[in-house]
């Protein structure tokens, strides 16, 4: 009797400990920002049709649940890359990218968890390399960067539209020159800045002397009016007007009129 309560014993302390090994084999915890595949040994492969979800998700031992990342990737790439004049240059990019959710299954079963290295990334050297050895050295260092990054961002949407992954966008981080083409570049760029400067400065100075000449044909044209508007009748008349004036001022004086024809009063004296 004592030796089956023993047995029994054993069978429970077997069962208590088997039993934590027996759930999580028997199913697969998918973590938060991620989406899982199964695949079932004995059946018929991979499930199509149906994606599981975060948690902890049931199956037999022999079964799989392949689990995938969904949340948005990023991958940075240092290149060599040669330009349209034939300079070796390097490219520092990053592309940010993700599987289609509702498509694991069919990206499961064509390519793998691997897609990566398998799609994105040949995509993005090969387009890179590409699109690269139509531009200049300097239209990479800085006026051509952002157009270059959408011409690789859509070349590779394009090869990959039917891989079952969005790559979201691609970013050049930065340009790395020959020293020789950086000084030129730079020198090139300050020689441009002067000349934007000097001609400024003509501008400037064109934009001065015409206001001066304009200034001084107004004073021309003033002097013209008024020596048009002075003549000998005008002033024999406020010679005239003035006399009167002071004839009639009631201040003691003494009024000569000018000799001559047109000669002005000239006042001596007075209170």
């Amino acid at each position: 009797m004592q030796g089956k309560k023993s047995v029994v014993m054993v069978l429970l302390l077997l069962v208590v400990f088997l039993m934590p090994l027996i759930f999580t084999g028997c199913g697969t915890q998918v973590d938060s920002g991620y989406r899982g595949v199964k695949y079932f040994k004995f059946g018929d492969g991979t499930e199509m049709g149906k994606i599981y979800t975060e948690g902890f998700n049931w199956h037999l031992p022999w079964n799989t649940i392949f689990t995938y990342s969904i949340k948005l990737q990023e991958a940075k790439e240092n290149l060599k890359l040669l330009t349209s004049d034939g300079a070796t240059i390097g490219l520092e990019v990053s592309i940010w990218y993700r599987p289609f959710v509702d498509k694991l299954d069919s990206l499961h079963i064509t390519i793998g968890r691997r897609y990566f290295d398998i799609v994105v990334g040949p995509a993005l050297r090969g387009e890179a390399r590409s699109i690269v050895g139509r531009y200049r050295p300097e239209e990479l260092y800085s006026t051509k960067r952002d157009e270059i990054s959408i011409a690789i961002l859509d070349a590779i949407r394009l090869q990959t539209q039917d891989k079952f992954v969005s790559v979201d966008n691609v970013i050049i981080r930065n340009v790395d020159l020959p020293a020789r083409i950086k000084d030129a570049i730079n020198e090139k760029l300050t020689m441009q800045q002067e000349a934007q400067r000097m001609e400024f400065v003509l501008q400037k100075e064109e934009q001065e002397a015409e206001r001066k000449r304009i200034e001084a044909q107004g004073i021309a044209d003033f002097q013209r009016i008024v020596s048009e508007g002075i003549n000998q009748n005008l002033l024999r008349w406020k010679g005239i007007e003035t006399t009167q004036n002071l004839a009639e001022s009631p201040n003691t004086k003494i009024v000569i009129i000018g000799s001559g024809k047109d000669g002005l009063p000239l006042i001596l004296g007075g209170n």
